[in-house]
């Protein structure tokens, strides 16, 4: 993996080293789930069941293990009211707003290189 190498960066910084934080955030937020999940925010606020119904495919488990993870991370805010039952609604925090636009991006590459790789799978019959 290539990355840019900045000084006077602490070593907890370098996404090269397997032992460095900025590699277990990489790694976190780098996935399919999160990603979509991210993007199925946006801006909006969203409860448990609307999140799994903008997310097509993903599963009860890994909606919640992801959302876990991107609130550790501080990406998501997750507020529960005090009803019966619970009424839980997850925000992207200004952090993970901030993602967002990365995550837009690549939506974006994805959207104009699609016929592209469309015809270079085609290539390997697949």
């Amino acid at each position: 993996m290539v990355t840019k190498q900045l000084r006077d960066l602490p070593e907890n910084a370098d996404l090269r080293r397997a032992d460095s934080l900025a590699r277990e955030i990489f790694s976190d937020v780098a996935n399919k789930w999160a990603l979509l999940i991210i993007e199925a925010l946006g801006e909006r606020t969203l409860r448990f069941s609307e999140l799994r119904d903008e997310v097509e495919g993903v599963s009860h488990k890994m909606l919640t293990q992801n959302l876990r993870m991107l609130e550790r991370n501080g990406l998501v805010h997750r507020k529960v009211h005090p009803t019966v039952p619970p009424k839980v609604e997850y925000t992207l925090t200004e952090p993970g707003r901030a993602l967002r636009a990365t995550v837009d991006a690549i939506c974006g590459w994805t959207h104009q290189y699609l016929g592209h790789i469309e015809a270079a799978r085609g290539r390997f019959g697949t």
